[in-house]
């Protein structure tokens, strides 16, 4: 197989994984690919990022700010699967309370949500659509700008976990075995140049303040969710990277939609 071909399998492979997108399946099928798919994930952020700025667009045109940011969000979620929401409220059902580290991996593997679980998605989901929205009152372009560079951003930030941490689960009992074994340094290079082109072409309608100021609070999410699981888990699962991106994206929306001055 030609490197272009693969390449392009690689992305499709994150967009099914990620996305209800409907792309084809390959005909043959490596497990190798969704380990190296991961490089991009920032990708298929963008792609997400995309698609709610077309329905911020076109809501706020018809709908005040408030009422526009929530459909772009909720679209974002539809599109998404609420995949990472999931694991958003599945780590903090966990780790929201001082329990052992073996009940923490209990509390994982239960798909019913509790207290700790239903306020952290409550409160991150309102705060992602109240920064939406306050954006979109202020400037459309640089909320289409922070949207997409919150998904894409969102998306490097559980890469960079994977990379630095073991997987904490049952191997043999997850639902995605490949993503469960370490990612190759390449990879989270890879990743991490999608995002610095975001990044660097995020700059179009800001000044360069925010953009890096949005990645730094993306890594930092990273950073602290890695030391987090580490000392918490002993490593991750598929419900913390969901966290991670949740955390990640969050950050991003709330940098930019911070009183900068002038």
């Amino acid at each position: 197989m030609s490197t272009l071909r693969r390449e392009l399998h690689l992305v499709r492979v994150a967009l099914q994984f990620l996305t209800r997108i409907p792309v084809p399946t390959p005909r043959v099928w490596c497990d190798s690919w969704l380990n190296d798919c991961v490089r991009y994930f920032p990708l298929a952020g963008a792609v997400v990022g995309a698609v709610g700025v077309a329905v911020l667009w076109t809501a706020g045109q018809l709908w005040p700010a408030g009422v526009a940011a929530l459909l772009a969000v909720a679209t974002a979620v539809w599109l998404t699967g609420a995949f990472h929401e999931d694991g958003l409220a599945d780590t903090f059902d966990a780790l929201g309370g001082s329990v052992s580290r073996e009940k923490a991996r209990a509390i994982l593997k239960d798909p019913r949500i509790g207290s700790y679980g239903a306020i952290a998605l409550v409160l991150v989901t309102l705060l992602r659509v109240a920064a939406v929205a306050v954006m979109l009152e202020r400037n459309v372009a640089r909320a289409a700008t922070a949207l997409v560079l919150a998904h894409v951003l969102g998306r490097v930030a559980p890469v960079v976990v994977m990379a630095r941490l073991p997987y904490a689960g049952d191997i043999a009992h997850a639902k995605a075995k490949p993503l469960a074994t370490a990612v190759r340094p390449v990879n989270l290079w890879i990743a991490l140049g999608w995002s610095a082109l975001a990044v660097a072409l995020s700059c179009a309608t800001s000044s360069l303040a925010e953009p890096l100021t949005a990645l730094a609070a993306a890594l930092g999410v990273a950073c602290t969710m890695t030391w987090w699981l580490r000392r918490r888990l002993g490593g991750y699962t598929g419900d913390t990277l969901g966290a991670t991106e949740q955390l990640a994206e969050l950050s991003v929306l709330l940098v930019w939609a911070a009183r900068w001055p002038a």
